[in-house]
């Protein structure tokens, strides 16, 4: 990589960061900076300034991200609907682009030589982190150690981090991978490779199995201005108190657990188990409106869109051009997407319990099963007619067809 002087890491405290910098000064012979993203991640940035002094940094960058995670890369995906296969709310995904455009900052303030990242050879995060780099600073290098170095598994590593005196918050005994954020919490490995297994109780560590919920449901009423959450229960908040009240309505309801079986860009398949409890509740409110709001053919071909855009964010193309077409197009859609959605949160489910918009395209007066004056129902005679000509001609030749 010719001579690199100065790198600046992509830093969480976490095992395999933890284990990077005394690793790259150990085989590059560089300065290493650590840069922190908070992106809500809580009470695990307490220490980690002085986690990353006593690992070999020389500095250490805590950049507080959390209202532009939120109204930047949360809101956008959001308001496309996006899900990836079905399930997946992608709070790692759209994480990691934020936290990788942080990287570049400090790494241009510092003038470094190349940013560096603790993403596995087996992984989305690796194409996440580099695709934003190659976007924002096409020139500076990357290091990503899970590609060069000797450790093989987590176990390797937190034997690496036992020989060098780093303090690590995984242990043998709970060596799951998990990524957190104000959007969601996620579990990979362990026990959790065999799809067979079901989840343990003591995985949940945001939501309250949907078991031990309340017997009793919870309602709660969302606003929404152009597609955007603004209020809770008539409360007006700010995009990041907003979420945080929909997590802790969410979580104490059981509500956003998901499991899934994924395909990875890397062309494996993985499994996780994904808590996401606000985002859940917003997701399904957001679409209760648009049932209301929008009109067929948009409704339809933006279920459409929502496919690509959410593939798009979960492989790292935030920053791509079809992604900024997607989101002019997702943006003209959500103009009239305004309105209150109330909703009944039970034990891990989430019911519609009413809707209303001054963009309402529901109009009683046509759909009613009473006596109106407004629609004529011989009409639907010659819409029949023509929209099902095509199927009566081709009828019609099939039987001649078999008279020859």
């Amino acid at each position: 990589m010719g001579d690199i002087k100065k790198v600046v890491l992509a830093y969480s405290g976490g095992l395999d960061t933890s284990v990077i910098i005394p690793w790259l000064k150990e085989n590059f012979g560089c300065e290493v900076i650590a840069m922190c993203a908070d992106v809500g991640q809580g009470d695990e940035l307490a220490p980690v300034r002085e986690k990353a002094l006593k690992s070999g940094a020389s500095k250490v960058y805590i950049e507080d991200l959390k209202q532009e995670f939120v109204e930047g890369y949360i809101w956008p995906t959001l308001k496309a609907g996006a899900v990836y296969e079905g399930k997946y709310l992608l709070g790692t995904s759209f994480a990691r682009p934020i936290i990788a455009k942080a990287l570049v900052e400090v790494a241009l303030k510092e003038g470094a030589d190349a940013i560096a990242h603790g993403a596995t050879g087996k992984g989305n995060d690796q194409v996440r982190f580099e695709l934003t780099v190659k976007a924002l600073a096409p020139h500076l290098k990357i290091i990503a150690p899970w590609r060069l170095w000797d450790i093989r598994s987590r176990e390797d590593a937190i034997d690496y981090a036992e020989k060098h005196n780093i303090p690590v918050p995984v242990t043998k005994k709970r060596p799951y991978s998990m990524d957190r954020n104000i959007w969601h919490l996620s579990h990979e490995g362990a026990d959790l490779e065999d799809p067979w297994n079901e989840p343990k109780e003591d995985v949940y560590m945001v939501t309250l199995p949907p078991e031990k919920a309340p017997d009793k449901p919870t309602y709660v009423e969302i606003d929404f201005e152009k597609g955007i959450p603004v209020a809770v229960d008539g409360e007006k908040l700010g995009a990041v108190e907003l979420l945080e009240k929909l997590n802790a309505l969410g979580a104490a309801n059981g509500v956003g657990i998901a499991d899934i079986t994924e395909n990875r860009l890397v062309g494996m398949k993985s499994r996780g188990i994904y808590e996401t409890p606000g985002g859940a509740i917003l997701y399904y409110a957001h679409r209760e409106l648009e049932y209301l709001c929008l009109d067929r053919a948009t409704a339809h071909y933006k279920e459409q869109v929502a496919i690509r855009y959410a593939e798009l964010v979960y492989d790292g193309m935030w920053y791509s051009p079809l992604k900024e077409a997607l989101d002019a197009f997702v943006d003209a859609t959500q103009q009239t997407v305004t309105g209150t959605v109330r909703l009944k949160l039970y034990k891990g489910n989430i019911m519609s319990a009413g809707a209303k918009s001054p963009y309402s395209l529901y109009h009683e007066g046509f759909v009613t099963f009473g006596r109106d004056e407004v629609y004529n129902q011989k009409d639907a005679e010659g819409f029949i007619n023509l929209f099902g000509l095509p199927l009566k001609i081709r009828a019609l030749m099939q039987s001649e067809a078999k008279k020859k």
